[in-house]
C-alpha cells in the first residue's frame, strides 16, 4: 500500500476528514497537492477500505461483514503468502475486501483472504480445490493449533508460507512440507524456533481463467 494511503488510513480512523477541503487533509499529512489526496482517497474507495458519502460529508472505513440489504460478505485480505521459498512478508495492513456470497463460506467466523504466491502447494486440496498461483486462500485465525497434515499459514523470520503441517514427534521437529508437482524441499523447524501458526486454510477461491 502507497505510504500516502496508510497516512490516509490512520486518519479516517481518527478525525472524520470528510468535513475537511483536500488541501487541508493534505496539510494533516505534509502533502501539498490536494490532487494527490483526491487521487490516494479514490484508491482506497476503489479497495474497499473506505467509504465517501459526499452528501454527508463524511469519509469512513469499510468493516468486514454483511454487506447491507445483500448476502455478501466483506473478508479483509492481508496481503500475499508464498507457496514457496520464504521471500514475501505477509502484510498485515488490510490491501482491501474479498466480496463473496456468504454461501460459500459457510458459517465460518474470524476469517481472513491471503493470495497465493507460487506453485509449491498446486497438488493440495482444500474441498476438492487446488491452491495455484492467484488463488484466494480463505484462512481461519481460530485455527493456530493444527492436526497433523493440515494445510496452514505459517510466518517464519516474518515472512508467510502456505504449507502442509506435520509433527514429526520421534526426532521433535514440525516439517512444514509442500504438496507439489514440482520436488521442493520441506521446511524443517524446532519448536522453539520463531515461528507461528496464524490458521488453517479452509477454502480456496479460485482465480478464474479467462
Amino acid at each position: 500500500m502507497h505510504n500516502i494511503q496508510e497516512q490516509l488510513l490512520k486518519l479516517v480512523g481518527e478525525k472524520n476528514l470528510g468535513s475537511l477541503t483536500l488541501r487541508e487533509i493534505g496539510e494533516l499529512i505534509g502533502e501539498k497537492f490536494p490532487q494527490k489526496i483526491k487521487h490516494h482517497l479514490t484508491q482506497l474507495e476503489h479497495k474497499g477500505l473506505i467509504k465517501i458519502n459526499k452528501a454527508a460529508s463524511s469519509i469512513e472505513r469499510s468493516t468486514q461483514g454483511l454487506i447491507k440489504n445483500s448476502k455478501l460478505i466483506s473478508i479483509p485480505i492481508l496481503g500475499t503468502a508464498n507457496c514457496g521459498p520464504t521471500t514475501l512478508f505477509a502484510d498485515q495492513n488490510i490491501e482491501g475486501y474479498l466480496k463473496m456470497s456468504s454461501k460459500l463460506l459457510g458459517k465460518k467466523k474470524g476469517v481472513f483472504a491471503i493470495k497465493a504466491s507460487g506453485l509449491s502447494m498446486n497438488k493440495a486440496a482444500i474441498n476438492d480445490k487446488t491452491i495455484e498461483e492467484g488463488d484466494y486462500l480463505i484462512v481461519d485465525k481460530d485455527e493456530t493449533s493444527p492436526r497433523n497434515r493440515d494445510i496452514v499459514l505459517a510466518i517464519i523470520d516474518d515472512a508467510a508460507v502456505v504449507k502442509r503441517y506435520i509433527w514429526d514427534a520421534e526426532n521433535e521437529q514440525v516439517i512444514l512440507a509442500s504438496d507439489s508437482t514440482k520436488d521442493l524441499p520441506p521446511i524443517y523447524i524446532h519448536p522453539d524456533d520463531k515461528f507461528a501458526i496464524n490458521g488453517k486454510v479452509v477454502q480456496v477461491i479460485k482465480k478464474p481463467k479467462l
